[in-house]
This record gives structure tokens, sequence and C-alpha cells, in this order.
């Protein structure tokens, strides 16, 4: 009897649960609801990593980023000022490093040295001068975690499409922070759900192309009879 291949990602229930979460997230950002916004937020990265889970049964690596993401969703809430702002980093560095050794080994597929990386700096270049004024004594860090983000998105190119995609999302999502945080001329209406919806996009979009790219591998190997 030949194995039962693994559903994709957004077929798993907790995946549909997910979206639910996101779209009550989103809806709490628009009306101004903190509280729900912050509960929310606190389920959003689980939900997404037992989707992952039960979809790829394995990929530790993408299940420690997603962790580290969480909890740079829910630490910095302990803190204020510069304190919370460098909580934040530090947890979501800790991810956008796990996610560059998740991808490490797709670079010769990704626009790592071709033409398109040229994109990456020149929108990593803008941001920073967008924001340098700005951040003062944060810089150095703001510096490294840029750097780190944008190597994560170009790697990301070389998993699978919606990899690639969602690293560019999670870029921008990641580039709106800075934006609000550093430059005092942005100021747009609602910036939460900006932020937040580009961020639950971008993550989704990342996991859901790496089970992608599990399940194209796991396809390719010969299926023992059982």
């Amino acid at each position: 009897m030949r194995q039962r291949p693994a559903r994709p990602l957004w077929r798993h229930p907790a995946a549909l649960v997910f979206v639910a979460v996101a779209g009550v997230h989103l809806t709490a950002q628009l009306a101004g609801a903190g509280t729900v916004a912050a509960v929310s937020q606190w389920l959003l990265m689980p939900l997404l990593a037992a989707a992952f889970r039960a979809a790829t049964d394995g990929a530790r690596l993408v299940l420690f980023a997603l962790g580290f993401s969480w909890l740079g969703d829910t630490v910095p809430m302990l803190f204020s000022g510069d304190a919370r702002f460098l909580a934040m980093v530090g947890f979501f560095l800790c991810a956008q490093v796990t996610y560059l050794v998740a991808f490490l080994p797709d670079r010769r597929r990704s626009a790592l040295g071709r033409p398109a990386v040229l994109a990456y700096a020149a929108a990593f270049c803008a941001l920073l001068v967008a924001c340098a004024p700005g951040a003062g004594g944060l810089l150095v860090p703001v510096i490294v975690y840029g750097v780190c983000l944008t190597l994560m998105a170009v790697l990301a190119t070389g998993v699978h499409p919606l990899t690639g995609l969602g690293g560019a999302v999670f870029f921008v999502s990641d580039g709106l922070i800075a934006l609000d945080a550093f430059a005092t001329w942005y100021a747009p209406p609602v910036p939460g759900f900006w932020v937040m919806s580009t961020y639950v996009v971008g993550q989704a979009l990342i996991a859901a192309g790496v089970a992608c790219a599990h399940h194209a591998t796991t396809d390719a190997r010969p299926v023992a009879a059982v």
C-alpha cells in the first residue's frame, strides 16, 4: 500500500483557524480595539506553526523561526520605549537568522549573485537613508537587523516562489515598522494595520512555500510499499 501524500498547509484545520484569527486581528487593528488586537496577535504564530508542522512533519528550523517571531510578538509588550523596540528587534533578529540558515541550502537557486539582488540592495539602502537620521543610538542594531532581513528575503527566493514572495512582503512589514519608528514624515492612517497585514501575509507565504518545497522533495523520492 502506498503512503498517503501530505496535505498542503492551507488545508489543515489550524491554517483555517489562523486565517480566522488573522481576520479578527486585522479588524481589531482597524477598529482600534487594542485588547482584541493584542490577544489575537499572541495566537497567530502558534497557529501557523501548528499548521506548518502538520503539513511537513519536520522542518524544525522554520518552526524555530516562527517561535522566535512569536516571542517578538509577545515579549516586547512587557517593556516600553527603547527597551521594547530592542526586545522586538532581538527576537526577530533570531527569527531572521534562523530563516537564513534554513534557506541557505537553496542559495544557488536564489537571487543571490544575480541582477535581481540589486533590487533588494536598493530597497535596503533606501530604507536606511530614510531611517538613519532618526535612529540615533539605535542605528547599529537597525543596520544589523536590516542586513539580515534583506539577506533572508534574497535567500527565500531559492526555496519556492511563495517563499520568495513571502520574504519580500516580510521585508515590507519590517520596513514599515522602521519608518514608523524613525521617519518623522511617515504618518499613514492605522499604521498597525499595514504592519500586521504584511507581517501575517509574509509569514504565511514563507511557511506555505517551504511546505510546498518539502512536498515536492518528498514526492520526488521513491515511495516504499508497506
